[in-house]
């Protein structure tokens, strides 16, 4: 389905956006949340990029409630397009098998359902950003469950607020095997946490599965963190853009609109 879209990903504290024309994600963006300001600006560069073309449309995921009618309204008035909300619109593009469908994150559910339409198999996807989740699907597609945990800015915060001598760090790879003072230290802690707990969520997975699944990552700090593992098969920064343009098209051939 060659479709014309605009797609909207809003996170606790970033938004991602992008263009597919004629199926093709062509542009991308990403900003704060925090400057907001700009965004109306930004939505109508993008939205030029397909507005003449045919039936165009904006389709978006949002884990953020508090700020998702004031980003719907700027979309609105930026487009003259009512945004189709997966979830709320569209059907989820995966079937769900934790305990309550409705109330898992749907940015877990639309980049593990475009992982498995690569893949198509099973697979891991961890998704870095605010909050860093681990997920699993099957080799049916189908959505099982997985991890949350604070990401590295929450971690390297939540250090410098909750204790007396903790600074405030600014997160990059750390470089020498030990850190050598309180800061390296940190980053070590945090780094090293992080890929240690993908590596221990995917080993209990793959015993659940009984063999081990690849492993994709996404989100703002996938590269940082995961580049040049080899434990991780791919880096796909976009594949949440993905999975909402892919539960739009699906929504629309299942329901011939």
């Amino acid at each position: 389905m060659d479709i014309n879209l605009m797609v909207v990903n809003v996170g606790n504290s970033r938004i991602a956006m992008g263009i597919f024309a004629a199926g093709e994600l062509t542009h991308v963006r990403r900003m704060d949340l925090t400057d907001r300001a700009n965004l109306p600006g930004i939505v109508k560069e993008l939205w030029r990029e397909i507005a003449g073309s045919e039936q165009p449309a904006v389709a978006g995921a949002s884990v953020n409630p508090t700020e998702l009618e004031a980003i719907e309204h700027i979309l609105q008035e930026a487009t003259g397009q009512k945004v189709q909300w997966v979830g709320r619109d569209l059907d989820l593009p995966i079937e769900v098998l934790t305990d309550e469908p409705q109330q898992t994150g749907v940015d877990r559910i639309v980049s593990t359902a475009a992982a498995f339409e690569q893949m198509q198999k099973a697979c891991v996807v961890v998704d870095a950003g605010t909050a860093i989740t681990v997920n699993l699907c099957n080799d049916k597609g189908q959505f099982l469950g997985g991890a949350i945990a604070p990401g590295v800015r929450m971690q390297l915060e939540a250090m410098h607020k909750y204790t007396a001598k903790l600074p405030q760090v600014k997160f990059h790879v750390p470089g020498e095997a030990i850190g050598r003072d309180t800061e390296q230290a940190m980053l070590h802690g945090v780094y090293h946490g992080i890929r240690g707990m993908v590596k221990e969520l995917t080993e209990n997975y793959a015993t659940e599965l009984g063999f081990w699944p690849d492993i994709i990552a996404t989100g703002g700090d996938a590269r940082e963190l995961f580049d040049g593992w080899e434990l991780v098969h791919a880096i796909s920064p976009d594949l949440t853009l993905y999975g909402i343009a892919m539960a739009y098209a699906n929504h629309h051939i299942k329901h011939g609109t």
